[in-house]
């Protein structure tokens, strides 16, 4: 679940695309946690078919997912089960990527990807009988059309951009299950199952399809629900193909695969570090090395790459114009600068990616130090971060080059504003001592960072929304008497009115994009 501010600038998106009747019910499941729709109805107070209404609204939109308890679940001759409604965090604050969303279907696949997708981000949830029904309305030879959106369906579909919706209802616990005692030293320890962390991870991880069908059609025709699953009674579609029609394309619901897109971000933002940190070699092979991986990544946050041999390695460089340069020296000397001075056991290459976005967020935190508080200040945190141990003050202000006197005052204030935890250490000897001790706790800081970004991205978006409605009355002026037309290029006053505007929510819209890669950065990645 997000932070303080984190959750505002949710209900402020959710408010902007679908009205305050719905935001207050995103609202109180934000605060309130899963709840029944009787519970919401009593939380809320508004009518049951406002309740309602609101609920398949979210749903539609992938913003509320409903799933039954496991502990309210009986069998299946019970009259009634209890269905809660959880809403996904995540998935809202997505809505403000859309566009960042088309423009990778845009430059990865091409311009008709981008308009099926544009339907799925705007709808929510379509059939494919729904999308070329959407194409093909009112246009000539809808044939062709329908052709045209089946082949870039199939495409997102190949890409992973697209996916079947989860399952509307399904049975979860919520109980939180005890791990089970350590064995003994030196016995052969199997794999563990981790349950996730949240409610939030149960429920999607048991509404998500299952892997084989998620990214395919598939036709159940009926039969006995207990034979093979490669039986005559499946019928599976190539995704690839995009000559035949798809079944059950009137009954099958498909949404953007959101994960997918966010993963495609975070390969690029570790790509262009390393880039910008090394050079354009070590770039190319960390390109090569996710790209070929990223069908068996399992999650987006992973740690460490897939392994691979230096040969498959190479064979993936070796696809890239650039790569085509390097030999095989190169690359293994690319892969040291990356952190793999040495290989596995298994004579495979693993690149610590956790590494990469923590050094991506503290020159983040670094940057937002020096803007706000200067640059000794600056150097300070930049010690204390790279120590990441206690040190004592006058110890600070020798390694840092800093003042003595200047030093507890740049300290005080960089742990008044939640930069720096400090202990106090008293020693008694001879002479009672006490000693100020400092250090930089990540963890804690980046939380604070992160819901200090969602503050401004909340100011940021409200300012934005001021700006359109103080010159709302622009919106239904003539687009000829908004641009100058004589050779003078003297502007009369809406005119002015009109341009200060375009070029405010130009600022502002690129400012807000600008900021949304730094809460990936922090929360997604």
């Amino acid at each position: 679940m997000g932070s303080q501010y984190g959750l505002k600038f949710a209900v402020h998106l959710v408010t902007n695309h679908f009205g305050k009747i719905v935001a207050k019910v995103c609202e109180t499941l934000f605060r309130k946690g899963p709840l029944s729709l009787g519970e919401i109805i009593r939380c809320t107070e508004l009518t049951p078919e406002q309740v309602k209404n609101s609920l398949l609204v979210l749903v539609q939109h992938n913003c509320v997912q409903a799933y039954v308890p496991a502990d309210q679940f009986r069998d299946e001759e019970e009259s009634t089960v209890t269905v809660e409604y959880l809403a996904l965090f995540d998935n809202v604050i997505h809505r403000l990527r859309f566009p960042k969303f088309l423009e990778i279907a845009k430059r990865q696949l091409d311009d008709e990807c981008e308009k099926v997708l544009d339907g799925l981000l705007r709808d929510g949830r379509l059939t494919l009988k729904q999308m070329v029904e959407r194409a093909v309305q009112g246009k000539e030879n809808p044939g062709a059309i329908e052709a045209v959106v089946r082949g870039s369906f199939h495409k997102l579909l190949k890409a992973h951009y697209v996916e079947r919706c989860p399952a509307p209802e399904p049975v979860v616990s919520t109980l939180i299950k005890a791990e089970p005692a350590p064995r003994k030293r030196g016995s052969k320890m199997a794999k563990k199952f981790e349950a996730p962390e949240t409610i939030e991870q149960r429920v999607m991880e048991a509404a998500l399809p299952g892997e084989a069908i998620r990214f395919a059609v598939i036709e159940y025709t009926g039969g006995n629900a207990d034979r093979e699953a490669n039986s005559d009674d499946t019928i599976m579609v190539n995704v690839g193909d995009n000559s035949g029609g798809i079944a059950n394309e009137g009954s099958i619901l498909w949404r953007a695969n959101f994960e997918e897109f966010i993963r495609h971000l975070r390969h690029k933002l570790l790509i262009e570090n390393e880039r910008k940190r090394l050079d354009d070699g070590a770039a190319t092979i960390l390109s090569a090395i996710l790209d070929a991986t990223k069908n068996v990544e399992k999650k987006v946050k992973i740690e460490k790459s897939v392994p691979l041999s230096l040969d498959s390695i190479f064979t993936e460089v070796t696809k890239n114009e650039y790569g085509r340069t390097m030999t095989i020296d190169r690359v293994r000397a690319s892969l040291v600068q990356l952190g793999c001075p040495q290989r596995n056991l298994d004579d495979s290459y693993s690149i610590d990616l956790k590494n990469i976005v923590e050094m991506a967020r503290n020159e983040e935190v670094e940057s937002i130090v020096l803007k706000r508080f200067g640059g000794d200040a600056y150097r300070i945190f930049r010690l204390l971060s790279k120590s990441n141990c206690f040190l004592e003050t006058d110890k600070i202000a020798e390694l840092a080059i800093v003042d003595k006197k200047e030093a507890p005052r740049l300290l005080y204030k960089l742990w008044k504003d939640n930069y720096l935890h400090m202990e106090k250490l008293v020693v008694t000897a001879a002479k009672q001592s006490r000693f100020m001790l400092w250090k930089v706790n990540k963890p804690v800081l980046w939380e604070y960072v992160l819901d200090e970004m969602y503050h401004a991205a909340l100011n940021l978006s409200l300012r934005l929304a001021f700006e359109q409605e103080k010159d709302e009355d622009l919106l239904h002026v003539s687009r000829d008497k908004l641009t100058p037309t004589d050779k003078s290029g003297e502007v009369n006053s809406v005119q002015k009115r009109y341009l200060r505007l375009r070029d405010v929510l130009f600022l502002m819209g690129s400012s807000l994009m600008k900021l949304d890669d730094a809460l990936m950065l922090f929360h997604d990645f």
